[in-house]
This record gives structure tokens, C-alpha cells and sequence, in this order.
């Protein structure tokens, strides 16, 4: 066995990697306790990298949807399916390291990026507590507290978002603040902070952000490298939705206008409408009330507002298995083109939009469902798991997260 290992530890680098990439994640993180040569290849930042880009490369071919449910016990958990035709493939994480560490009880998903799942506390206008998990390594950091908290600046409103930044090969996390009275309704620009995983702190932006207000707590897109919200602007008497662009690499802020969404009397203050990547451009999703019609946009040719075109709408009260599941909230598209919605009661089902089918996933959540595209990657591997130091640090101090 030792001469074995001898044999392959004098293997090149450029061979050793070139095999390590192609194994299975679990298959790797089994590798590093081998000799320390082969953990100090695989916790490098290149390979990792270049794990990465296989790994994007061959979720083409076999999709991932990361979900995140929670029971009537308020207890998280988190399920990696492969997005295939049976849909009967997945994988638990049944090691979800924060289960009541939230104030309330919960985290909240913001987003998922190159294998890394941000999540904030679910207190909603006043939270805090922000983390970065990877669940396929078993790795997370706490982010710090941010500048702009409630003790500090009083009363506020804030959106968050994450993504990838390719200029400099790092991962930020945008937090907007609208304080007080001066940003109610987006009259202001609001204060944008953005923390660097990179170093490992918040700092402040100077780039104002476009005068309005993000849509509280619905959903931000991350596509070419920026985020993307559904904002709102008060013009005159009447409110404007408009999506709200922040370009992770060079930290500037733009508009992209929607299309005309507004109800009978032109105010769009009552229209809900929700955002979504949809391959290398955007979707929206605008249910209708109250007629329960379901209106699903997409824009052809990115940022580019003229090519935005209504692709279906659908009735938003559906039998599902001779059931009645009213309410359809969707959620996310699939690499078939479907589209995965909520139902009434928490149940999750597959819509075709060309043949209106439906499809029972057969999984139910009760609250903050999440479903989004996932890849499995090596992304923080090379780090420590900050938490559960401060932790230990903090039960002797007999306090808590």
C-alpha cells in the first residue's frame, strides 16, 4: 500500500490533477487525508478553480436544482435533485450546520452560486446574520456584521444579493440599505455596502444606485456577472417597476425598464412581479389578480428592454392529481424549459409550458421554499470553519450565535 501511494505521489501534478478533477466530490474530499501532497493540490486556489470550470461543464449534461424546504417543525433541509426526466435521483444534506441558530428559528435562501449557498438570517428588514455554506464540502463562513445594522442607523430597509466576480476571482455579497424616513419608497438613493469573501469585510460603495426601492424580499437574479432586482419608483402620483442592475466587476449600478405590467389605472404599486435567470438572460414571472392568470416574460437579447416578449400565460388555479392546487408561485426553470411551481399547501410540481402538463414532484415544503440551478464545485475547501470556532469561543462565554 505505502509503495502504491509513493508511486502516485511522484506522479506530476499536471497528471494528478487532471484525475482528481474527474472524481466525485465526496471521492476528492477523501483524497486531501491521503498525504499531505495531494491535500495541499486539491485545497489549492487553481485547482479548485479548475474543478470548477469541469464541473460547470458537465452540469450542461447532467443539471442539478439544489431545494431548500423547510417541515411543519420549522426545521430546514436542503436536497440536491438531478434534473432529469424521472426525477428520482437526489441527494440529502442532512448536516445543515445552523438548525436554530436563526433568531426566528430559520435561514433564509438568498441565492446559490458555484456551489455556495448565501444565506441570511430570516428576520427580514433587520437581518443580520449573513453565511456562506457549501454543503458538498461541509464548508461555511460567517460573514461579519455589516456597517449599516439598526443599532447603528435606526430604522431601515434592506435587499441583499450574491454572485461571482470574474475580474478579480472573487464572491460578493451587495447589501442596499433604504434608512428611515428619507428612503421610504425609494425617494433617496439608498446606502450600498458590499462584503468581499476575498478579505473578508464590508465596505462601503460610493456608485449610487438608481432612486428606488428593491421589492423587499422577492428573489434577485445573478446573469452576466450582475445582480438583478425588481425595484420600484414613485413618478409622480403614480409608481414604476423597473429592475435594478449592479455590476459585480465594476461596482455600478443601471437600469434595464420592463415591460408595461401596470393594472387598469397605470400604477404598478399593486403589480407583483418576480425575477429569474433565464440562461444567459432574464425571465419574469407576473402572477395576475385577480383574474389567476400567470404571465411568464423573458427577455430575447440581454438588456436589451425592446426584446422583452410574453411567452405564455397560464391559468394560476390547476388540478393536480384530481386535487385542487390554487396560488401557483414559480420558482425556477428547469434545463427542459419547464418551470417549477409552488401550489397551494406547499406543493412543488413541474409545469410544461407547451403541452400545460403538470408534473407532481412529489415534495412538499410549508415556508421559504427555495429551488434554484446548482453546480457542485470545491469552493471554500481551502478555508476553515470560522463558525464553529466562535461558537466554542461563545459557549464558554455562555452566549450564543
Amino acid at each position: 500500500m505505502s509503495d502504491n501511494l509513493s508511486m502516485l505521489d511522484s506522479l506530476p501534478h499536471e497528471i494528478l490533477t487532471n484525475v482528481f478533477v474527474r472524481l466525485p466530490i465526496k471521492s476528492i474530499v477523501t483524497c486531501t487525508a491521503v498525504c499531505k501532497t495531494w491535500k495541499s493540490l486539491i485545497q489549492n486556489p487553481t485547482f479548485i478553480s479548475s474543478h470548477l470550470h469541469h464541473s460547470s461543464n458537465n452540469n450542461n449534461k447532467h443539471p442539478l436544482l439544489l431545494f431548500r424546504l423547510c417541515s411543519s417543525e420549522e426545521k430546514e433541509h436542503y436536497v440536491l435533485h438531478f434534473d432529469n426526466q424521472d426525477f428520482n435521483e437526489y441527494t440529502r444534506f442532512d448536516d445543515f450546520p445552523f438548525h436554530g441558530q436563526s433568531y426566528d428559528g430559520i435561514f433564509h435562501v438568498v441565492g446559490t452560486c458555484n456551489g455556495l449557498v448565501f444565506l441570511t438570517d430570516n428576520l427580514y428588514r433587520y437581518h443580520n446574520n449573513f453565511v456562506l455554506w457549501n454543503p458538498c464540502v461541509r464548508k461555511f463562513v460567517k460573514l461579519p456584521k455589516p456597517n449599516i445594522t439598526c443599532f447603528s442607523h435606526g430604522g431601515y430597509n434592506a435587499s441583499v444579493g450574491f454572485g461571482f466576480d470574474s475580474k478579480t476571482n472573487d464572491y460578493k455579497v451587495v447589501r442596499f440599505v433604504t434608512l428611515g424616513e428619507k428612503g421610504q419608497m425609494g425617494k433617496s438613493p439608498p446606502e450600498v455596502e458590499v462584503y468581499s469573501l476575498s478579505t473578508g469585510k464590508w465596505r462601503m460603495v460610493t456608485a449610487l444606485p438608481p432612486i428606488g426601492a428593491a421589492r423587499g424580499h422577492d428573489p434577485e437574479a445573478f446573469v452576466n456577472g450582475a445582480l438583478h432586482w425588481v425595484a420600484l419608483r414613485k413618478t409622480g402620483t403614480k409608481f414604476l417597476n423597473f429592475v435594478m442592475v449592479f455590476d459585480l466587476g465594476d461596482e455600478v449600478f443601471r437600469e434595464i425598464a420592463l415591460p408595461k405590467l401596470s393594472d387598469q389605472n397605470g400604477d404598478e404599486y399593486w403589480v407583483r412581479v418576480s425575477i429569474s435567470a433565464y440562461g444567459n438572460s432574464l425571465a419574469l414571472f407576473q402572477p395576475g389578480f385577480p383574474n389567476h392568470r400567470l404571465s411568464i416574460w423573458v427577455m430575447k437579447d440581454y438588456a436589451d428592454a425592446s426584446s422583452w416578449t410574453k411567452i405564455k400565460t397560464l391559468p394560476d388555479a390547476f388540478l393536480v392529481e384530481g386535487i385542487p392546487r390554487s396560488h401557483c408561485i414559480p420558482k425556477c426553470f428547469r434545463k427542459s424549459g419547464e418551470v417549477i411551481v409552488e401550489l397551494y399547501g406547499g406543493y412543488l410540481s413541474s409545469r410544461d409550458l407547451k403541452t400545460k402538463d403538470f408534473k407532481d414532484l412529489r415534495i412538499r415544503g410549508y415556508a421559504n421554499t427555495f429551488v434554484d440551478s446548482y453546480v457542485e464545485s470545491l469552493v471554500l475547501l481551502d478555508k476553515p470553519n470560522q463558525l464553529r470556532k466562535r461558537q466554542k469561543r461563545k459557549r464558554n462565554n455562555n452566549s450564543t450565535f
